[in-house]
């Protein structure tokens, strides 16, 4: 058996507890695929995160959900940098870190902040909408009225890396509400090809946030609920200007408060030419919670 050393740490948060909390491997040298995803299962976290030599970039991850690995995500990057920063495997005064992604090669800086602390920023992909789905189904896949998804917006894919299904509802009450069917939207799923789902409504908790979000993923036992999701919270940064809910401009989304794990994500999102949605930049804190082995 071999000693890998392992940390947690909790993203998009800076209190331990909160947030979405990632579990990094960041010596991971010599797993398999096969080992990784047992890991992964293992913790039963939204994401594990497995660092790697690149050859192309300062480090290179893997990541998996219980059920599978995932090309980009955005808590396990910030998890991962915040826990390679906190190990001393990046130099104390190193701005911006490379990471290569199943996805492709992103970028992640990390911004001083007064009076302390550290926010990570991702750049994610460029974003690409992708294919729209039927109001009504949603409704039945969310078990919430029909009349709960708002009839002015499409429910589209969406991927700045991984592909999202964009889901906006009228109010807080039907995104509190939702209960998603998990054999209807793993079907779904399969049939329309993304990845998971993310909900959102405009109507906040806080006067200073723009959205309040939910979502769900695929599980070995059917759905999990992901507290905060990063690379979701940058398409529907993406698909909020794309519709015209946003100017282009910083933003602050709520996820995770109706987990009793509430976090916070700020959103960088802007044209680079004329209704063109740029690649979004997704930031948060991050707190390091558990150091020790896993025995394999």
């Amino acid at each position: 058996m071999t000693d890998y050393e392992m940390v947690q740490v909790d993203a998009f948060t800076d209190t331990p507890l909160l947030g979405n909390s990632c579990a990094i491997l960041p010596q991971a040298d010599g797993l398999d695929c096969e080992t990784m995803q047992a890991i992964a299962r293992e913790m039963n976290l939204s994401e594990t995160s497995f660092v790697l030599p690149s050859q192309v970039a300062d480090f290179r991850c893997r990541y998996f959900t219980p059920a599978e690995e995932i090309p980009l995500a955005g808590h396990p990057t910030i998890a991962t940098v915040h826990a390679l920063a906190e190990l001393g495997l990046i130099d104390a005064d190193q701005s911006r870190v490379s990471l290569e992604l199943a996805a492709d090669v992103i970028s992640v800086e990390r911004r001083q902040q007064e009076p302390g602390g550290t926010l990570y920023v991702m750049t994610q992909l460029k974003p690409e909408f992708g294919r729209r789905l039927n109001r009504s189904e949603l409704a039945t896949v969310l078990r919430v009225p029909e009349n709960s998804v708002r009839p002015d917006l499409p429910v589209q894919i969406v991927s700045t890396g991984t592909p999202q299904l964009m889901v906006p509802l009228m109010s807080l009450t039907a995104l509190k509400n939702a209960s998603p069917d998990a054999g209807r939207l793993l079907e779904l799923r399969e049939r329309a090809k993304f990845f998971s789902l993310h909900a959102f409504t405009e109507e906040t908790l806080e006067e200073k946030s723009t959205a309040h979000s939910r979502h769900w993923a695929p599980a070995a036992t059917g759905l999990f609920e992901d507290p905060v999701t990063g690379s979701a919270s940058g398409g529907m940064a993406a698909y909020m200007l794309q519709y015209g809910l946003v100017e282009p401009g910083t933003y602050r989304f709520e996820q995770g408060d109706f987990m009793q794990r509430p976090g916070r994500v700020q959103a960088e999102v802007e044209f680079v030419s004329e209704g063109v949605v740029g690649p979004p930049r997704i930031g948060g804190e991050a707190v390091l919670v558990m150091q020790g082995t896993i025995r394999i």
